[in-house]
């Protein structure tokens, strides 16, 4: 066993974009975003966004002063996104092939979205501590995951002491950097 993360498989992830399309269509991923304090001309980092569906979203929210940092492990999930994005003609969006390293500079993010990926990570801490580092002291992580049960994700979230419970919505959980 390693600390890293690994892809799911490519037909995992192929099944997955096709359970979003409907995911999404009978919950639109608006409805979720709408809970989350990103303004325009705020950077965001799309942790694990898989087929995009909150990227593209975010993307317009930020507007053109803004910027989405669109990560993930799977190199499908990156083409994905690359795709769609230069063919929505989306200028804002970039896209990062990573198993946790962000490659951001210390402080700089305004949100972090980590919808649905908490569950899937090998070494939680490891990540929550890339998260701690580059968002702003005044920023916000928006966590949501169907997979675990909200008290279970708040302490995962909250466990090692980088992040503080700000505010329980009825589709997300935001938290700020912990007081160091």
């Amino acid at each position: 066993m390693t600390d890293k993360d690994a892809p799911i498989p490519n037909i995992a992830f192929q099944s997955m974009k096709l359970s979003y399309k409907a995911r999404d269509f009978l919950k639109p991923r608006q409805i979720i975003l709408s809970e989350a304090p990103i303004k325009p001309g705020d950077r965001v980092l799309d942790f694990g966004c898989g087929t995009g569906s909150y990227t593209f979203i975010v993307a317009k929210i930020v507007g053109p002063q803004g910027r989405v940092v669109a990560l993930d492990i799977h190199p499908l999930a990156i083409k994905h996104v690359e795709n769609l994005a230069k063919s929505r003609g989306l200028s804002n969006i970039e896209v990062v092939q990573s198993d946790g390293d962000t490659s951001l500079e210390e402080n700089s993010v305004d949100v972090i979205l980590l919808f649905d990926i908490f569950h899937m990570l090998n070494d939680p801490n490891r990540i929550l501590r890339e998260l701690a580092r580059v968002l702003k002291p005044d920023g916000h992580l928006c966590v949501n995951d169907q997979h675990m049960d909200d008290d279970a994700l708040v302490a995962g979230i909250s466990g090692a002491g980088l992040f503080a419970e700000v505010h329980r919505a009825e589709h997300m959980t935001l938290f700020r950097t912990a007081q160091r």
